[in-house]
């Protein structure tokens, strides 16, 4: 689009398209439209990074021959075909300038009064009339922010209210292992374990095989989550040392606790194999 812009506002100024100045001229291109193309190219990827970063692209802008030439698709170039007008005004300047310093070379002109007229911007216009020349701000389009993690749209920072939380857990939980990455005796790590307030260390540390054969995912999610909506979430919370905003998530089921917590909260609970018929096991 920018390249057809240039091509246009070259031809405009009496310019030869294909006559290049940075770019070699070659018969497939026109080099001097690509000269062109260079100042403004940077407002063409801040355009194209701001909108792959708010709104992901669709599958059914794009068509892949078998060559594996990648086509786009007539509803994807009309959408992007109503951005050219922004281009035409981002080059117009450019290609004036180009032609003012072409037209001053070839005939030893220092004056910018005596220069060629601007057809593009009515630069000179408007400095006829006695009013300074600004070029016009270019309005590039904003995509709606979408959420990085959900892809929820309108939000206002990187992520959504419900992605933040999860987001900001892990970022707490990757500084607290590099704050006890050192290697410590099981002994430490046990006694670091119960007073630590935040839990990634301590789940981090936890042996698997400590965990009773017959306490199971399962054995959790149908014997022990259902009785403890019996329960006080002050008692909860004292069992496995966790908030009781945590606690009532637990409670309600909205949290799983890690496993390590499981066997508390069945002593909690009153779950055994013995008591309610589940298979023991050896560990």
């Amino acid at each position: 689009m920018l390249e057809s812009e240039a091509r246009l506002a070259a031809a405009a100024l009496g310019l030869d398209p294909g006559l290049g100045v940075l770019h070699v001229d070659v018969q497939a291109r026109d080099s001097l439209a690509c000269d062109l193309m260079e100042p403004a190219r940077p407002q063409i990827d801040a355009y194209l990074v701001d909108w792959i970063t708010r709104q992901p692209l669709r599958r059914e802008w794009f068509f892949e021959e078998r060559n594996g030439n990648c086509r786009l698709m007539g509803r994807f170039v009309s959408y992007l075909s109503e951005t050219a007008p922004i281009w035409a005004r981002a080059v117009a300047p450019i290609a004036e300038l180009v032609a003012q310093a072409f037209w001053n070379s070839s005939k030893g002109i220092t004056d910018e009064k005596e220069g060629i007229p601007t057809r593009l911007t009515q630069r000179r216009r408007s400095e006829g009339n006695g009013k300074g020349f600004a070029p016009k701000a270019i309005p590039v389009p904003r995509q709606t922010k979408i959420c990085e993690v959900c892809g929820a749209e309108g939000v206002r920072s990187r992520y959504c209210k419900s992605c933040a939380v999860e987001v900001a857990r892990e970022n707490m939980a990757q500084v607290a292992l590099i704050g006890h990455s050192k290697p410590k005796t099981a002994k430490v790590k046990a006694r670091i374990s119960k007073t630590l307030s935040n839990h990634a260390v301590a789940n981090t540390w936890w042996d698997p095989s400590g965990l009773p054969k017959w306490l199971t995912e399962k054995c959790y999610s149908e014997q022990i989550q259902p009785r403890l909506r019996d329960k006080k979430i002050r008692n909860i919370a004292e069992a496995i040392q966790v908030s009781e905003p945590y606690a009532a998530l637990v409670r309600s089921g909205r949290r799983r606790p890690h496993p390590r917590h499981w066997q508390k909260l069945a002593e909690l609970t009153g779950v055994s194999p013995d008591a309610h018929g589940l298979p023991r096991q050896s560990n």
